[in-house]
Parts: C-alpha cells; structure tokens; sequence
C-alpha cells in the first residue's frame, strides 16, 4: 500500500465515521432524555434524504433540505407522540423491542411512498467526477502526500462538524439544552425543578429526527439513498454509540472516526462484503469486554 493511497484510505475513513457519528449523536439524545435505545434512528435519515430529493425538483436544493429537515422533525414528534408518551414504567426490552417495530413500520412507509428505486440528491458543488486535489508537503524525511476527494466529501466533514459544535453550544447555553441536559442527570430532580420533562422528551426526539435528516441529506450525493439503507446506518451509528459510551456525544466524534478508519483499511485486506462483519465483530467486543465504552469512565458501584 503506498503513501497516497493511504492518505485517501484516511479521508475514506473520516468521511464515513463522521456520518456514523451524527447517527451515533441522534442515539445519545435520546438516550440522555429518555433512556431509550431508538433503533428507528436510521430510517429518520431515509425519511430526510427522500422527501428532499422529491422537493428538490420544485424548489432550492437549500429550501428542499431545509423542508426535509421539518419534516423529519415532525414525523419525530409524531414517534414520541403515538407510542413513546404513552410508555408508563416500561422496561428496556420492550422499548427496544417497540423501536425495532416503529423502524420497520417506518421502512414500509417510504418503501410504499417512494418505491424501491434508487434515488440522490444533487451535489451540494461540482459533480460526480469532479475532484480536489489534497496535497500534503513534505516534513523532515517524509515525503509529501496527495489524494483526490469530492467536494461533497468536505461538505460531509464540515456539516458533521458544524453539529457537533452546534450541539454543544446548545446544551451548554440555551435554557432548553440545559433543562434536557438536566432530565439525562436526573428526572425526577429536574421535575422538582420545575423542568417539563415530557416535553424534554419530545424535544429530544424531534431533535434526534431533524440531525437524522441532515445526515441523510449530506450523504445522499454519495451514497445515493434507498428505502432500506436505514438498519444497517442505524446499527453503525449504535454501534459508534456503545463505543464511544452511551449518552456521551464527545465520544461518539472519536468512535466514530475510529471505526470509519478501521472499516475503510480493512478492505485493503477482507473483501468489501465483509466490510459490515467488522463493525458487528467490533460492537461484540465492547459490549464483552467493556459495555461501558472505550471512551467512558467505569461506574462506581452503589
């Protein structure tokens, strides 16, 4: 393997495991709100990419992502309002087991909407064969590097970053971010506050839906989107999720970089097919060996 191609192995792994962050960071916020595993994260991505590519033939691609955005939003707070509101004292399993059946539900509706064809959004700039050249100059005895990437490639890594920045200046200095920040630490202590926390619930959700869409509309041009591509997104981004430590989106950035670079190499060395065993073999490893995450600090027992 030469030095170039190992440069664009790593922009391949960036830009994937930032993707696999921003689904990882819809699971922590609703993890932090409600402690709920939602395995429908992935289709919100879907839901955002196909409603913006029908929009995008009548208006703005800016406008149709922006309305794609709503949307999605909308069909969360729908979720919450149908099934999760009405869950009293209900434990893990059956929440796991209820977003497993609100993902295929959700599945069945865009395939019914938008049929089983392949569609994509335009790119955001250029087109499909245009490329920038990344060069990297020679240090001291190392040779200087260069690669070609997409422009959408740098609009992937800069929206993800933009989130992740954003997500935290949210939490950190709205009333609402703190108030959601506040139920995650301690619910009944943030009711006594005078903190809705159902309504932090509903946030959560609506928001967790919107960043899904985001994704899904940043990556269509590149990954083009189909009814179906929500699962295995969802079980990257739970994945990244477990392994950067529930509920911890910091994390989630890193462990997310770090399995897009480990599935990016690996094909250097498996076949492409089993670029998805890596991540599942990965996912049983920490949830053996440390279900606490890689990044996150062991509980003191009580």
């Amino acid at each position: 393997m030469t030095s170039e191609q190992v440069l664009q192995y790593c922009l391949s792994g960036l830009t994937v495991g930032s993707v696999y962050a921003i689904v990882a960071i819809g699971f922590n916020i609703i993890y932090n709100a409600t402690g709920i595993i939602n395995f429908a994260q992935g289709e919100f991505l879907v839901i955002g990419a196909m409603t913006a590519i029908s929009l995008c033939h009548h208006v703005p691609l800016a406008v149709a992502i922006l309305a794609a955005v709503v949307v999605t939003a909308a069909v969360g707070f729908l979720i919450d309002f149908l099934f999760i509101k009405w869950i009293k004292e209900a434990n893990v399993l059956r929440l796991i087991v209820m977003t497993i059946g609100i993902s295929i539900v959700l599945r069945e509706a865009v395939l019914h909407v938008w049929d089983e064809k392949v569609r994509a959004l335009p790119f955001f700039s250029g087109n499909e064969v245009s490329s920038i050249l990344i060069e990297i100059p020679s240090l001291l005895f190392l040779p200087g590097l260069s690669a070609r990437i997409s422009p959408q490639v740098l609009w992937v890594l800069g929206i993800s970053a933009i989130l992740v920045i954003g997500l935290t200046l949210f939490f950190k200095l709205t009333l609402t971010g703190r108030a959601m920040r506040a139920c995650a630490c301690n619910r009944d202590a943030a009711r006594l506050s005078g903190i809705n926390a159902r309504r932090m619930v509903t946030y959560s959700f609506m928001l967790s839906a919107a960043i899904g869409a985001v994704a899904g509309c940043v990556i269509s041009p590149i990954t083009q989107t189909q009814y179906d591509m929500g699962a295995p997104l969802a079980i990257k981004g739970f994945t990244v999720a477990v392994l950067g430590g529930l509920g911890n989106s910091f994390a989630a950035v890193a462990a997310g970089i770090l399995l897009g670079l480990l599935e990016t190499f690996s094909i250097a060395i498996l076949p492409t097919a089993y670029t998805d065993a890596v991540s599942i073999a990965i996912l049983l490893m920490v949830l053996s060996l440390r279900p606490t995450g890689l990044f996150s600090r062991e509980e003191v027992p009580r």
